[in-house]
Protein backbone atom coordinates (compact mmCIF):
# COMPACT_ATOMS: atom_id res chain seq x y z
CA UNK A 1 0.00 0.00 0.00
CA UNK A 2 1.28 3.24 -1.11
CA UNK A 3 -0.72 5.64 1.80
CA UNK A 4 -0.34 8.83 -0.04
CA UNK A 5 1.12 10.66 -3.24
CA UNK A 6 4.36 8.63 -3.11
CA UNK A 7 7.05 8.38 -5.91
CA UNK A 8 7.01 4.45 -5.47
CA UNK A 9 10.02 2.96 -8.04
CA UNK A 10 8.29 -0.27 -8.32
CA UNK A 11 7.93 0.67 -12.07
CA UNK A 12 10.66 1.59 -14.52
CA UNK A 13 10.53 4.60 -16.49
CA UNK A 14 10.59 3.77 -19.85
CA UNK A 15 7.64 6.06 -21.89
CA UNK A 16 8.21 9.41 -23.29
CA UNK A 17 5.35 10.19 -21.64
CA UNK A 18 6.43 9.33 -18.29
CA UNK A 19 7.24 12.23 -15.73
CA UNK A 20 10.62 13.87 -15.23
CA UNK A 21 11.53 14.00 -11.64
CA UNK A 22 11.07 17.82 -12.01
CA UNK A 23 7.74 17.63 -13.54
CA UNK A 24 6.65 15.10 -10.72
CA UNK A 25 8.37 17.30 -7.89
CA UNK A 26 5.73 20.37 -9.33
CA UNK A 27 2.46 18.06 -9.38
CA UNK A 28 3.05 16.05 -6.39
CA UNK A 29 1.74 18.77 -3.65
CA UNK A 30 -1.21 19.60 -6.01
CA UNK A 31 -2.83 16.28 -5.58
CA UNK A 32 -5.42 15.56 -3.14
CA UNK A 33 -4.40 14.73 0.50
CA UNK A 34 -6.02 11.09 1.36
CA UNK A 35 -9.31 11.20 3.23
CA UNK A 36 -7.67 8.59 6.05
CA UNK A 37 -4.47 10.63 6.28
CA UNK A 38 -6.54 13.70 7.03
CA UNK A 39 -8.53 11.41 10.10
CA UNK A 40 -11.68 11.37 7.64
CA UNK A 41 -12.30 7.27 7.55
CA UNK A 42 -11.18 5.33 4.26
CA UNK A 43 -7.73 3.28 4.04
CA UNK A 44 -4.46 3.55 2.28
CA UNK A 45 -4.56 3.28 -1.48
CA UNK A 46 -3.50 0.50 -3.56
CA UNK A 47 -1.44 2.53 -6.27
CA UNK A 48 1.14 5.44 -6.78
CA UNK A 49 -0.19 8.74 -7.50
CA UNK A 50 2.99 8.93 -9.92
CA UNK A 51 2.09 5.49 -11.19
CA UNK A 52 -1.52 7.03 -12.24
CA UNK A 53 -0.62 9.79 -14.27
CA UNK A 54 2.10 8.35 -15.69
CA UNK A 55 -0.87 5.58 -17.33
CA UNK A 56 -3.35 8.43 -18.28
CA UNK A 57 -0.50 10.72 -19.86
CA UNK A 58 0.03 7.40 -21.24
CA UNK A 59 -3.25 6.90 -22.85
CA UNK A 60 -3.49 10.17 -23.86
CA UNK A 61 -0.01 10.62 -25.41
CA UNK A 62 -1.02 7.24 -27.30
CA UNK A 63 -4.51 7.46 -28.22
CA UNK A 64 -5.38 4.11 -26.58
CA UNK A 65 -8.50 2.68 -25.28
CA UNK A 66 -8.68 2.23 -21.65
CA UNK A 67 -8.91 -1.33 -21.76
CA UNK A 68 -5.20 -1.31 -24.29
CA UNK A 69 -3.08 -0.34 -20.89
CA UNK A 70 0.12 -1.96 -21.01
CA UNK A 71 0.70 -3.76 -17.92
CA UNK A 72 3.57 -2.17 -16.12
CA UNK A 73 0.44 0.35 -15.40
CA UNK A 74 -2.06 0.05 -12.62
CA UNK A 75 -5.17 -1.95 -13.94
CA UNK A 76 -6.83 0.31 -16.82
CA UNK A 77 -10.21 0.43 -14.61
CA UNK A 78 -7.95 1.75 -11.18
CA UNK A 79 -6.73 4.66 -13.91
CA UNK A 80 -9.85 5.18 -15.16
CA UNK A 81 -11.70 5.74 -11.12
CA UNK A 82 -8.47 8.02 -10.56
CA UNK A 83 -9.24 9.64 -13.96
CA UNK A 84 -12.79 10.78 -12.96
CA UNK A 85 -12.35 11.27 -9.23
CA UNK A 86 -9.89 14.07 -10.33
CA UNK A 87 -6.67 12.83 -8.73
CA UNK A 88 -8.37 11.26 -5.19
CA UNK A 89 -8.81 7.69 -4.37
CA UNK A 90 -10.49 7.18 -1.31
Amino acid sequence: MYGNAADHPDRVRRYPSDMTDAEWAQVKPLLPVPAWLEGRGGQPEGYCHRQMLDAIRYLVAGGIAWQAMPADFPVWYRVYAFSAAGGRQD
